[in-house]
């Protein structure tokens, strides 16, 4: 009896049962998914089709035009794997960035007082936002390829620096030693310039007295690079291109496949970023605006010291979700020819026939992308929400 009123009490705990609900679901969509796959290898097995994906260690023997990170022909289909991510993400996370930074100034331009420009904001918004992001892709990739001369005729821009359909060419620092001490000084100096920024912080509310945040915080992030510069062995040169008959060599290579795909995701990305601030600055009281208005505030300090930081409590949550498409958007890379995670899969696919693994790979990919994004947005939503007392 003592045992079942225990297990009765929690039972109606409401955290515990909701973590039992949870647990069963996903006890279940494992099950759910063992089966299926237990039941596909069968039938492939039967038919003398290999499964699993002991693939992944054989050579891939392809070539990826665009790498993020090292890789040749003669690394392994994980490798290829690995360097698909790596491109996604790469692209991704500088539409998020650039996206993000246009689509703020286009949603403040949006309530502009100025009639021109709010009505050429919202046409720039309705334009990206009715019209399918695969046909601006196909459009940005047409554009550079037909705009920009062939590769035998490319512009030089500067010295080293040459335009064409191919893309832009730049001279590259190559590394041969001293790479990875800069990486973890510059990480030292980051952390140690936002510790002694909060420090600072609090220091300024106890006291009342201004410090030089901003000298001080440069000089933490400064002093461990600059000691790594004159003690740890660098040795960095430059890989100036050059334009032979046929192609360039050499340099740093931007190719037309990667801008297309950064400019249609950003723009795309960007609209959607301006309504969500256009939204969340509306919904924020009007009398705030009067408040600041009665003190003598202009209209664009009002904005970034009053309105701004109330309109981010409503702002960051559909965020998130703009994020989460940029990323999943960036999978129509394959009809331009960029060598995302989808499109490096399905060459895999082709060379394998292993389409049930590469598929689940880049399925578990994708989820687990989704869910980072996810768990850091809501940590900074939990950070910006408003704290009753």
């Amino acid at each position: 009896m003592p045992g079942r009123r225990v297990a009765m009490f929690l039972f109606y705990d409401a955290r515990i049962r909701a973590f039992l609900y949870q647990t069963i679901a996903i006890g279940a969509v494992v099950f759910v998914a063992w089966m299926m796959f237990s039941t596909a290898s069968a039938n492939l097995a039967k038919q003398d089709i290999a499964t699993g994906f002991g693939f992944l260690a054989r050579q891939a023997g392809f070539v990826i035009t665009e790498t993020a990170i090292a890789y040749e022909p003669t690394d392994t289909f994980g490798r290829a794997i690995l360097v698909g991510i790596a491109n996604t993400v790469k692209v991704s996370a500088l539409a998020v960035f650039f996206g993000t930074i246009l689509g703020v100034l286009v949603g403040i331009g949006r309530l502009s007082h100025n009639p021109v420009l709010s009505r050429l904001m919202l046409a720039y918004v309705e334009a990206l936002r009715n019209v399918p992001l695969l046909l601006y892709l196909l459009l940005w990739y047409s554009l550079i390829i037909s705009v920009f001369p062939p590769v035998k005729q490319a512009i030089e821009m500067l010295p080293g620096v040459f335009l064409s359909n191919s893309g832009l060419v730049m001279p590259a620092m190559r590394w041969a030693s001293g790479l990875e001490a800069l990486v973890i000084a510059l990480v030292v100096g980051t952390v140690a310039a936002v510790v002694v920024t909060r420090v600072l912080a609090r220091l300024r509310i106890a006291t009342g007295k201004e410090m030089p945040v901003a000298t001080i915080a440069a000089f933490a992030i400064l002093l461990p690079l600059t000691l790594t510069l004159l003690s740890a062995d660098i040795s960095v040169s430059l890989d100036v291109p050059e334009l032979g008959r046929f192609r360039l060599t050499g340099g740093y290579h931007v190719r037309p496949e990667f801008v297309a795909l950064l400019i249609g995701l950003t723009l795309s990305a960007s609209a959607n970023v301006a309504e969500i601030v256009r939204a969340g600055i509306q919904a924020v009281s009007k009398g705030q605006w009067e408040a600041a208005t009665a003190l003598g505030l202009p209209r664009s300090r009002t904005l970034k010291l009053i309105i701004l930081p109330q309109a981010l409590r409503i702002i960051v949550p559909p965020l998130t979700n703009t994020y989460l498409t940029v990323f999943k958007n960036s999978s129509l890379a394959i009809a331009i020819g960029y060598p995302d995670l989808v499109m490096v899969s399905n060459t895999i696919m082709n060379q394998t026939g292993q389409a049930i693994e590469a598929i689940a790979i880049f399925m578990a990919v994708y989820l687990g992308l989704s869910i980072l994004i996810s768990l850091v947005m809501n940590w900074y939503n939990a950070r910006v929400a408003l704290r009753e007392r």
